[in-house]
């Protein structure tokens, strides 16, 4: 368990990742270390918007537990998405939830959570998509964060409630599934982020998880490269030489057009965050419709086994 009064200044990253390379993508950067973030949590604490932490968890009882000072609450079944549509908030919506926390159009926002950064890395691709320029994932995420000791509280912060305008809403970074129809018939990469029981037909969704689909198998043509497969073991990225490596592997380059898919859209938007934000591919999409929205559907064509 850790305490309110655990020492501000964070512990050191292990060796083997004093070298990473910066993240590359955006005009600023889209990935920041926990240090970077301990090293401001009395700006992140402070009632002027110029600085807001966010936690979205898979779990909500997480922030309960414990968070980094500072940090407010965003449900991801309940503020980022509807629960009757399962759409994203529209923009009124997602300029209502940033008001209210605080949050206004120039504040640098870091988003960071449970299960390797699964909704924050949502929430991230949220931000893009509606114009929002200065917004950041804390690598690692909570478990990282919590494991090497850094600063906790279980107070819950309230901050003024400020004017958010959307700018713009840019959707060249989602795929809707008349996008995916035509990806069959075309050069466009599909990604399956899935576990492997997943892809193949053998579970219509992980275990314990409550959506889920009719059918069961993947999107002809995909390939599977697993979103955890972007991480290493302690949660945080892989660097870009790696993570070119890794999708170089598969066939995947810079140049491909690419929509990335997973059961919700939440775990395929850690591999559109890799691939765009922080390697710099141009063209890729995340389909957050996935496979709750094409599992359902009357005559799409599926594939069950390990054949694209």
């Amino acid at each position: 368990m850790h305490s309110d009064d655990t020492p501000e200044n964070g512990p050191d990253r292990p060796d083997d990742d004093s070298e990473r390379e910066p993240a590359t993508g955006r005009s600023n950067e889209a990935l920041v270390s926990p240090e970077w973030v301990a090293d401001r949590l009395d700006r992140f604490r402070n009632d002027d918007a110029a600085f807001r932490l966010v936690e979205v968890d898979v779990n909500r009882e997480f922030y309960r537990d414990g968070h980094a000072p500072g940090a407010c609450e965003f449900d991801w079944e309940t503020d980022l998405q509807s629960e009757t549509w399962r759409d994203i908030p529209s923009p009124d919506e997602f300029e209502r939830l940033m008001g209210d926390h605080g949050i206004a159009d120039d504040t640098t926002v870091v988003v960071y959570g449970d299960n390797s950064n699964w909704f924050a890395t949502h929430l991230y691709w949220q931000f893009v998509m509606y114009g929002h320029d200065d917004v950041r994932v804390m690598d690692g995420g909570r478990e990282y964060w919590m494991e090497q000791g850094f600063p906790t509280t279980r107070a819950v912060p309230s901050f003024p409630t400020v004017e958010y305008t959307v700018p713009e809403v840019d959707e060249s970074h989602r795929a809707f599934r008349r996008d995916v129809y035509e990806a069959l018939d075309s050069e466009t990469t599909l990604i399956d982020v899935r576990m492997p029981e997943e892809y193949r037909g053998e579970l219509t969704a992980p275990p314990g998880m409550d959506e889920a689909a009719q059918r069961a198998g993947h999107i002809p043509g995909a390939i599977n490269v697993l979103w955890a497969d972007n991480v290493d073991s302690n949660g945080l990225f892989k660097p870009p030489h790696r993570l070119r490596e890794l999708y170089a592997s598969h066939g995947v380059t810079p140049d491909d057009d690419v929509i990335a898919y997973c059961r919700i859209g939440e775990r395929s938007s850690i591999t559109w965050f890799a691939l765009h934000e922080l390697l710099g591919y141009d063209s890729v999409r995340n389909y957050d419709g996935s496979w709750t929205e094409w599992g359902n559907l009357i005559r799409a064509p599926i594939v069950a086994g390990n054949d694209e």
